[in-house]
């Protein structure tokens, strides 16, 4: 059995930077162990599989270490190779997932997602972050899952220094770090080590939770983000109610086969 595999790099315009994902079109689902084992082989932050089902198109994200219920650079990528490299013919692609149904426009170069909303709470103890980074936050917000980090300026997201060790102790999956950007309107960081990622490069995911966070504090609803990763990747971001947009550009990098 063989599958067609397409590494794609999102949210960048050209290789070498953004977030790598890989796409794995299928049939019929495969076993999740089976899916879960070539992600791990892949050994990227996130492989998407995707099926057409009787409803429509299902699409499911594995890191190195488990499933996820949600990600952008993986969906963005997916939707590329739909576009560009698999024979889709409309502009706009719907998605069912464990996150519900996900949205990518296709305009011009840019693919724009439509995300749900994910709120936050303020975290009043802050001492709970000081081994995490060399910098302190000067503000705390809890997630779902994530702590959100607001720092005081650009400088100390790009220098931030993450103690891992210190990180997985935290109760929670994982932490974005953000602050006011100097060309941009915000730049973040994103960590995740209990998914098996010290650090994702490009997360549209985290946007879900930073456009809303940015939009009480710049009193707008239209933004340019960057994320600053080794990689870095740009970003713009749009709040729609309960929804955010989130657009971006892409491109391909290879495209092999698995034998199975």
């Amino acid at each position: 059995m063989t599958i067609k595999r397409y590494q794609v790099d999102a949210f960048t315009n050209r290789i070498f930077a953004g977030n790598p994902a890989v796409v794995c079109p299928l049939t019929q689902w495969l076993p999740d162990t089976v899916m879960q084992n070539i992600a791990m082989e892949n050994n990227l932050s996130e492989t998407a599989f995707y099926v057409k089902e009787d409803t429509g198109y299902r699409i499911r994200w594995f890191t190195p270490a488990l499933e996820v219920d949600l990600c952008g650079h993986a969906t963005l990528a997916t939707a590329f190779v739909m576009f560009h490299h698999e024979g889709y013919p409309e502009n706009e692609i719907q998605f069912q997932s464990r996150s519900g149904l996900l949205g990518v426009k296709k305009e011009g170069d840019w693919l724009t997602l439509d995300f749900p909303v994910h709120p936050v709470k303020p975290e009043n103890d802050l001492t709970k972050f000081r081994n995490c980074f060399a910098h302190q936050p000067v503000q705390a917000f809890r997630g779902k899952e994530d702590y959100l980090l607001v720092f005081a300026s650009e400088d100390q997201i790009a220098d931030a220094r993450a103690d891992i060790s210190a990180i997985l102790r935290l109760d929670a999956r994982a932490v974005i770090i953000t602050a006011p950007g100097k060309t941009v309107d915000f730049v973040s960081r994103f960590f995740i080590p209990k998914a098996g990622i010290n650090e994702d490069p490009v997360t549209g995911y985290a946007h879900t939770v930073l456009v809303p966070y940015w939009t009480g504090v710049l009193g707008k609803n239209s933004f340019e983000a960057r994320q600053l990763s080794a990689r870095g990747g740009e970003l713009r971001c749009q709040l729609r109610g309960n929804r955010v947009a989130i657009s971006g550009q892409a491109c391909l990098f290879s495209v092999g086969e698995i034998f199975l």
